[in-house]
């Protein structure tokens, strides 16, 4: 069932303008190695300073993930320094230092890519965990027709800084502000030119339409829009997660999404949104820290 439900979350994105700029000095000062031994200090500074983010990590820790306190405050530690460390490798990849990562990809590899090589637009559908940005540039001109749907305000001001200072990214964005039917407009532009429209499936605005499930043992709200349109719209639905591994390396992963057909008494955006739930939990549970929702998302 689709409702509106109170969230805390305002539009933005952990990490603002001042930290991109401080890790962009660092990184281009002391190089990737040494802002990861800096980031130790700012982890500490974020955990009395960001009192909901803490909040949030903490009850996610406590209560869906059910660690005790000392291996809670152990993961409060790690779960900001994994943040820290995506923000650090998307300034440095986005700065021409691709060489200092490795890249693996899932079996599922060679099937991603003959959907993306297709006769239609493609849906992708990811999440707020790990580091989705790196894949853009491993993807070769594939990268180039990605449109990743984004709320206004996540990255203007971001955008600009991250401009002056790096590379310019391979995909595109697409703003989603107060002018709906634009945004919709630019996604089914997109689609009829056979490029990709990615969303991230996980964060709502306060106001916006909602999907409720269960999600990690308890309910939880969902964005309808990246459901609505992606069962509506008749092209393929692809969720994918780049994941931060051991070292410098980063792990991506694709699901394919069985069509959004009408079942016995459900929605097809409800039985969309079970299926990407479903992946999302897997990655989750093979990689609890790289959850970046700094809000009570289950509240």
């Amino acid at each position: 069932m689709s409702q509106t439900n109170k969230s805390s979350w305002e539009g933005r994105t952990r990490g603002g303008a001042f930290g991109y700029r401080f890790f962009i000095f660092l990184i281009k000062r002391l190089g990737i190695r040494a802002a990861y031994l800096f980031l130790a200090l700012v982890v500490v500074y974020f955990i009395p300073f960001a009192p909901k983010a803490t909040r949030a990590v903490w009850r996610y820790a406590r209560h869906i993930l059910r660690y005790g306190r000392f291996r809670s405050m152990r993961f409060l530690l790690l779960n900001y320094y994994r943040f820290g460390q995506t923000l650090i490798d998307k300034v440095a990849i986005r700065s021409g230092r691709i060489k200092s990562y490795q890249f693996t990809f899932d079996e599922h590899y060679a099937d991603f890519l003959d959907i993306l090589n297709g006769t239609t637009g493609v849906v992708l559908i990811g999440a707020h965990v790990g580091n989705w940005e790196t894949g853009a540039p491993f993807l070769d001109e594939h990268g180039k027709k990605m449109h990743i749907v984004m709320f206004d305000a996540e990255y203007r001001k971001i955008k600009e800084l991250l401009s002056k200072h790096t590379a310019v990214p391979e995909y595109k964005v697409i703003p989603v502000n107060d002018d709906s039917l634009t945004s919709l407009f630019n996604i089914n532009h997109a689609l009829n030119n056979k490029e990709y429209v990615c969303f991230q499936g996980d964060r709502f605005m306060e106001g916006s339409q909602q999907l409720r499930t269960m999600f990690m043992g308890r309910e939880a709200c969902f964005p309808a829009g990246p459901y609505l349109v992606a069962s509506r719209l008749g092209v393929p639905v692809l969720f994918y997660f780049a994941m931060r591994e051991k070292g410098m390396r980063y792990s991506f992963h694709f699901v394919l999404a069985e069509p959004a057909g009408k079942e016995a008494g459900k929605k097809p955006e409800l039985a969309l949104l079970d299926q990407y739930v479903a992946a999302l939990e897997s990655i989750i549970k093979q990689h609890p820290e790289q959850w970046f929702n700094y809000y009570d998302f289950w509240k």
